[in-house]
């Protein structure tokens, strides 16, 4: 079976978010991307770049133990990588604003 190519982003962004129904799910890919947050600003002030590394690591672990465990399902970044990245943070700022549910 062949996966969807979608043509645009905003085609994209209602499958990704019907991907991430769980509430753990969101909480998980939140919890990573906030913690991405603040790494990458502890690195920029201490300049520690070798903690790099980590970035990747936080963000797709936890989001990787929500779908895993939780949602039950793939992950879209496997199959789509650049739009899973953007709406990965587009889900974040909607569940800061309360847009989405936490």
């Amino acid at each position: 079976m062949s996966e969807k190519q979608y043509k645009s982003f905003s085609e994209f962004y209602p499958f990704y978010l019907q991907e991430h129904q769980n509430v753990t799910c969101r909480r998980l890919h939140f919890i990573g991307s906030s913690l991405i947050l603040v790494l990458l600003g502890y690195i920029l002030f201490s300049q520690q770049w070798v903690l790099l590394w980590l970035l990747p690591i936080l963000g797709y672990g936890f989001a990787w133990v929500g779908h895993f465990f939780f949602e039950k399902n793939r992950p879209a970044t496997f199959t789509y990588p650049l739009y899973s990245f953007v709406a990965d943070w587009i889900m974040f700022k909607d569940i800061l604003t309360g847009k989405l549910k936490f």
